[in-house]
């Protein structure tokens, strides 16, 4: 593995961590925007709650995520520390940007766009693993929605069950159940997008020959990605929150409930078959789905459309942005 220092290497993790902490800023934001828009917790106390579960989801339910993403996207042949660097600065760049302007993008797709840009401009389409792809592909449309089919079902079931309580009394009962629907919406983002960067770093590490000859997720790897995530949900995100929260639909305590439980079930499903998920999608369809029990004409569709247009730029775009970044690192290996 000549040519590849170890402080090469070290700066690609670094950069692998900033990824996460931006994915943290990005997208658990929205582990929190309904639990801010209900007003249950102010959104300091909000991110604090979301970060705690974003870590200790390290401990459950295995790295099967983190699997798909590091040997099962692209060729792991054909993967060489340039790449991954390349696909890093893209996703970041793009999530970053769309971060910035306020719309809730999926980062998964970011990061899945990269390394398959990365893959393309190095050795075409034979580098690519079609059925890794098609997995993500059709989880791009399944999450959303069945977030929000489950939205829907979970808020009609519970529309029935407190039908004959008052509104008051539902509320202070949902205010304190929000505080349970939103930290499982954090276990399960921790436990998909967490793993993302694992099996990037994992990808990295084994591609260099410092992983061993089997394919594994070290402890340390499990631990920083987490941290990094937490960090960058304590970091912030608001405008998304905003967007989220605020401006998609009119939310109270019993929606967000329905919200969150919808999008946290999906999640943990897709995590545990080992499907790389947007979490963004999950959550955003769920909203929706709750959305629809009351009045179609409450719902910003317009926004909805937008932020859909968002999610179907974000592969390809992520993907030519990774291609450029290549050409700029190959270039500057070649003149060193």
């Amino acid at each position: 593995m000549a040519g590849w220092s170890f402080a090469f290497i070290i700066f690609i993790i670094a950069i692998a961590l900033l990824f996460d902490f931006v994915n943290g800023m990005n997208d658990a934001a929205n582990s929190v925007a309904t639990i801010v828009a209900t007003r249950v917790l102010s959104p300091w106390m909000a991110v604090l709650w979301a970060a705690f579960f974003n870590f200790v989801a390290a401990f459950f339910f295995g790295v099967h995520v983190a699997t798909t993403i590091g040997k099962g996207i692209i060729d792991s042949a054909v993967v060489n520390p340039s790449m991954i660097l390349a696909a890093l600065l893209g996703a970041v760049t793009w999530s970053y940007v769309c971060t910035h302007l306020g719309f809730p993008i999926s980062v998964s797709h970011a990061l899945i766009g990269g390394l398959v840009g990365t893959a393309l401009v190095k050795n075409g389409f034979g580098a690519l693993i079609v059925s890794g792809l098609l997995k993500v592909f059709l989880f791009i449309f399944i999450a959303p929605l069945l977030g929000m089919a489950l939205g829907y079902l979970y808020m009609i079931i519970l529309y029935w069950i407190v039908r004959r309580h008052s509104v008051r009394t539902v509320d202070r009962w949902f205010r304190k159940l929000q505080l349970v629907s939103a930290a499982l919406y954090s276990l399960g983002h921790g436990t998909n997008d967490a793993q993302k960067t694992m099996g990037v770093i994992a990808m990295l590490l084994f591609s260099t020959g410092r992983l061993g000859r089997t394919f594994h997720v070290p402890l340390w790897i499990i631990l920083s990605c987490h941290f990094a995530i937490a960090m960058g949900t304590l970091a912030g995100g608001w405008k998304v929150i905003e967007t989220l929260g605020m401006k998609i639909t009119k939310l109270k305590p019993v929606h967000g409930f329905s919200a969150e439980t919808a999008a946290a079930t999906s999640i943990l499903f897709s995590s545990v078959i080992g499907a790389p998920v947007s979490t963004t999608h999950t959550i955003t369809g769920s909203i929706l789905g709750v959305g629809a029990t009351t009045r179609f004409r409450d719902i910003r569709w317009d926004l909805a459309y937008r932020i859909v247009w968002a999610w179907i730029l974000t592969i390809p775009g992520s993907a030519v942005l990774s291609m450029v970044f290549w050409w700029a690192i190959s270039m500057i290996r070649l003149s060193s």
